[in-house]
């Protein structure tokens, strides 16, 4: 199993559960293995390292109920809330496979409006939770007040770097490297050359996404001597198209709509569970146009019938660090050091095209392995202004 720390370890106040975690291969070993094209895509890593068996049954609460070991990992979602197929969702599956793997229970809580962040952070440090997991950007005030006044609860801080605490695990994702190749593959799939992106909140773990994105179909016109035009983001002024939040169906709907009538025929939402709106565009117009996913393999985990739009996902795995997190808090080895997953140790990558495998150029696929590579040695630089490196 991947380390999830850049320094030492700073402090080992969670109870030791276990004698000895059992260590899968690294990150960076599976990713060199399953190569850009592998059916089993970044997104899904976690089931390769360390997967037990699901928790028998759940509460009202959240909490599994075969548990026989007294640590209780936590998470609060974002507003998507955790049957987003997005960042929520990764969050919660990685708090339920490091509960099954510890023996333990967990509880979940949902926030319906930011005004939730707060309150449901205070109900879960009630409930005795070791480790609570803040799933995104925006609850990052809420920890920080959070963790200050409670000391003998870890926070673990997705999405956000600013916390600075002994009991706060930033971990945070260079997922601009992997827009990048999903700009590339856009670019080279598109009939029309035009692309769009669009954001749910005008918020850096999403303006990264879509930075990566402008700067993959860059690099596609540089190579090919191409002129793909991307529409939704202008990342010279870092201005784009924001639905306003990441609730608002109809809203991504008629954004996509747009982007449509303007010729697009590549769409990313970064957008959580607005994929949907746009794929209802899409399959509304009639017009043969594909969505990019972001954070999960969508092809994998959506279930509201739009999978076969799907011609690629730039993933977050956020379900394996946020495992790998909980697992080394309740060994007694957690550390406030910051992660920061990036293309070279796997934190974040590119799905199979799944049902694109043949639609797409011959070449695109033995391309994107080297840019891979370049990214990650350095010779190809991804700029943004988001970015945490």
């Amino acid at each position: 199993m991947a380390t999830l720390t850049d320094g030492p370890r700073t402090h080992h106040r969670a109870p030791r559960v276990s004698q000895h975690l059992t260590k899968g291969p690294s990150l960076t070993s599976l990713t060199k293995r399953i190569g850009l094209g592998a059916v089993a895509a970044l997104g899904s890593l976690a089931l390769l390292t360390g997967c037990g068996q699901a928790p028998s049954s759940t509460s009202s609460s959240g909490a599994a109920t075969s548990a026989t070991s007294k640590y209780l990992p936590c998470i609060v979602s974002d507003q998507g809330g955790f049957d987003d197929h997005s960042f929520n969702e990764s969050g919660l599956n990685g708090v339920k496979q490091a509960a099954t793997k510890i023996g333990s229970s967990f509880k979940q809580v949902q926030s319906a409006t930011a005004n939730d962040y707060a309150s449901n952070i205070s109900n879960l440090v009630a409930q005795k939770c070791n480790a609570i997991v803040a799933s995104g950007f925006n609850l990052v005030d809420a920890v920080k007040k959070s963790a200050a006044s409670n000391a003998k609860t870890d926070f673990v801080m997705i999405d956000d770097n600013s916390i600075k605490a002994d009991n706060g695990k930033p971990i945070v994702f260079e997922t601009s490297e992997a827009a990048f190749l999903g700009g590339y593959a856009a670019a080279a799939y598109s009939k029309t050359g035009v692309v769009a992106t669009f954001g749910g909140l005008a918020i850096p773990p999403v303006t990264i996404y879509m930075d990566g994105f402008a700067d993959g179909v860059k690099y596609y016109n540089q190579q090919k001597k191409k002129n793909v035009k991307v529409l939704g983001w202008n990342e010279a002024t870092q201005k784009g198209v924001f639905v306003g939040g990441f609730l608002d169906q109809n809203k991504a709907k008629t954004i996509t709509t747009n982007f449509l009538n303007s010729n697009a025929d590549v769409i990313v939402p970064v957008a959580g569970p607005l994929y949907q709106g746009a794929g209802a565009a899409i399959k509304s117009s009639g017009k043969s146009a594909v969505v990019e996913g972001v954070d999960s393999d969508l092809y994998q985990t959506d279930t509201a019938g739009y999978k076969n739009l799907m011609l690629v996902s730039i993933l977050k795995n956020i379900q394996n660090v946020t495992y790998t997190a909980i697992t080394q808090a309740a060994d007694g080895s957690f550390d406030n050091a910051q992660y920061v997953g990036d293309l070279k140790n796997g934190g974040v990558g590119l799905s199979s095209f799944h049902d694109f495998a043949s639609k797409v150029p011959s070449s695109l696929t033995s391309e994107l392995d080297t840019i891979k590579q370049g990214i990650s040695d350095g010779s190809i630089k991804v700029d943004s202004p988001a970015s945490f490196k």
